[in-house]
């Protein structure tokens, strides 16, 4: 049985080795079959975990082998199959395994195939070792690892200089959060001289109200590591100032776009917090950041999502909108509602970008939402599955979205605290406009008059069967999985179907008070997904004209939400400006003129000044000679006495 399991783990890896060293050998088709078979069976072995683990309690550890051992420093690779895990195996297996069918269809005339496919298959094997670690450094080894991969995957067409730029863009945002992580990570060391779970787990009570010396001042231990590791998730999750990496991560395919958005990259932050439950839950101010920072980022990135264009743009600003809702649910300490939102999220944003891959693929690449329109009778499937996932995606019952979506929001009332009430407004507010934005996106892309050129228009048609079944699959997924999870009891206020993996103190349980919420509260949500809908209807369909006169009267408000709140140009010109203006300066002062200058070239310029001088004194007349023998001889004579004396 343990095979079984390390089987779930480590298949992707032994598919993309094969696929990225013998790719070419083998052929692009070979490689993609035996990369989507090592997924699958990875796949049919997390439905074993998850049905032993979590619904018949039985969960274990695996250890492979010891990793580091200095001294009195030991530790080992070891992978823990608890319910937490069996539930993330399962979610990152099957919609990565979509994924990868689909992807055979989406990239079938790319002309690195293997490459492309050894990528995708290590950034779930990556995720897979993050979600299935025993302790912080090997949990560290798989955050590195998806970050890496998400590298490679978003500049993957590298003869594109957008890819290129979006692609460092993503790993030295990351890297910012990641010094965060990575600091939080040596102070769990130095103060619970372990880096294992359980042991820092069983310790963390202990250092209730406890200080630690941090930049000169004294703050709260558990405080700060939380904030530090949290840092951490922001940028993994593409949080509020940390988020600006993701929508530009859209220039990569199509599939990369999905699984990141869906199954690995950004749902790593969510996990690692939650997996930490057993910390942060003694750590109520770095719950109450995350509460704040989680609900700021769902409802600023839902407003920019209202006014983008390209529609994998306007799916990106969403994850990070849902991401927002997950963290929030985070600060009021429903845990599971967070996993159990984004395990439903999964499906249903996978299927929206596939879903848009199917509309780009029709459209001959092209992803402008203005130059489309007319799209729903010539693919009809598409167009369906896309309904699908927007209905799923704005809560509308009885979707997968509607579950999880509404235990969040009702968590957050029944907390009853300033951070809780500030979460559920903006989480209103964030509803209307996220049922806006989605029917924006499906009346501007299937319906009206078509925009696009007559040629382009020529050419469409649906997707192939290898990306139209994967379409199929997830819209089940999204339509079912909520009621799935309220099945087997995944925001179950007792925690039973946990079973320990999450850690939630009495006095901070909102999930069961949720299920005492008012009857408005419950009804809000579905109230304003309606009025959105509704809204983009009238402005999108009946009057067609509005949306322009609308950005006209209110332009100064269009132009921040259009350029994003601003975000990118305020990082340009308070770090990238001067950090160009710096490296200019060193390089043509410090490197040029004084290295080089004084170096090098600087060397070289004295032995040619040397020779020059040299040469001069070669003019080959003899009476010169004779004129420099005599100046040597008086110099000797000269030295000779003065010594003497």
């Amino acid at each position: 049985m343990d095979a079984l399991y390390v089987a779930a783990i480590f298949s992707p890896l032994v598919g993309a080795l094969i696929a990225g060293f013998f790719g070419r050998l083998l052929g692009d088709r070979a490689a993609a079959v035996i990369v989507c078979v090592s997924v699958g069976l990875a796949m049919l072995a997390a439905f074993v975990v998850f049905y032993d683990v979590a619904l018949m309690g039985r969960p274990r550890g695996i250890e492979l082998f010891t990793w580091i051992d200095s001294g009195a420093f030991e530790v080992s690779w070891k992978l823990r199959f608890d319910t937490l895990t069996a539930v993330m195996v399962f979610v990152v297996t099957t919609v990565s395994f979509v994924i990868h069918v689909y992807s055979i269809g989406y990239m079938a005339h790319d002309p690195h195939i293997p490459r492309f496919f050894a990528y995708l298959s290590l950034f779930t094997f990556s995720m897979l070792m993050l979600v299935s670690a025993d302790n912080l450094l090997q949990l560290y080894f798989g955050w590195e690892g998806v970050g890496l991969c998400s590298y490679l995957l978003i500049g993957f067409w590298y003869t594109r200089p957008a890819a290129n730029a979006a692609a460092i863009k993503a790993f030295i945002v990351n890297r910012v959060g990641d010094i965060g992580f990575a600091i939080g990570i040596l102070a769990i060391f130095f103060t619970f001289d372990a880096v294992t779970f359980d042991a820092v787990f069983a310790a963390a009570p202990n250092y209730v109200d406890t200080t630690i010396e941090f930049l000169g001042t004294r703050i709260d231990t558990l405080t700060l590591i939380c904030l530090l590791l949290f840092i951490g998730a922001m940028g993994k999750s593409a949080q509020l100032g940390l988020h600006t990496w993701l929508p530009d991560a859209m220039e990569g395919p199509t599939p990369v776009s999905a699984l990141i958005h869906a199954a690995t990259m950004v749902t790593a932050g969510v996990f690692m917090v939650v997996r930490l439950s057993p910390l942060f839950e003694y750590a109520p101010t770095a719950l109450a950041v995350v509460a704040v920072i989680g609900a700021s980022t769902a409802f600023m990135t839902a407003t920019i999502a209202l006014c983008q264009t390209d529609i994998k743009r306007v799916i990106a600003y969403s994850t990070c909108s849902q991401l927002g809702y997950m963290f929030f649910a985070i600060g009021v300490s429903a845990y599971s509602a967070a996993i159990f939102h984004l395990m439903t999220h999964a499906f249903f944003k996978a299927l929206l970008f596939l879903g848009a891959g199917s509309v780009i693929h029709a459209m001959s690449a092209e992803q402008d939402m203005r130059k489309m329109g007319g799209l729903w009778k010539l693919i009809p499937l598409t167009y369906g599955v896309m309904w699908v996932g927007s209905l799923a995606l704005a809560g509308m019952p009885f979707f997968a979205g509607y579950f999880s979506k509404d235990i969040i929001l009702e968590s957050a009332f029944a907390a009853q605290t300033g951070v809780g009430n500030y979460a559920f407004g903006l989480g209103i507010a964030t509803a209307i406009l996220t049922a806006f934005y989605s029917w924006r996106l499906i009346l501007m892309t299937f319906h009206g008059a078509p925009r696009a050129d007559e040629k382009v228009m020529a050419h469409v048609h649906e997707s192939p069967k290898v990306m139209t079944i994967p379409l199929v699959f997830l819209a089940l997924g999204s339509v079912f999985a909520g009621y799935i999870g309220l099945r087997i009891g995944m925001v179950d206020a007792g925690g039973a179907f946990w079973r320990g993996s999450i850690f939630v103190l009495a006095e901070h349980d909102a999930l069961a008070a949720a299920h005492d919420v008012p009857g408005w509260v419950v009804s809000m949500p579905t109230v304003f997904a309606v009025a959105g809908i509704l809204l983009a209807f009238v402005m999108y369909m009946l009057a067609p004209d509005l949306p322009r006169l609308v950005a006209a009267r209110l332009r100064p408000v269009y132009l921040f939400l259009l350029h994003k709140w601003y975000f990118d140009e305020l990082y340009d010109a308070m770090f990238v400006r001067p950090a160009n203006l710096l490296g200019r300066g060193l390089w043509r002062s410090g490197d040029g003129a004084l290295i080089d200058g004084v170096g090098p070239d600087g060397v070289a310029a004295a032995a040619l000044d040397l020779a020059r001088w040299a040469t001069r004194l070669q003019t080959g007349y003899l009476y010169h000679y004779a004129f420099a023998m005599l100046i040597g001889v008086a110099a000797m004579v000269t030295w000779y006495l003065l010594a003497a004396a």
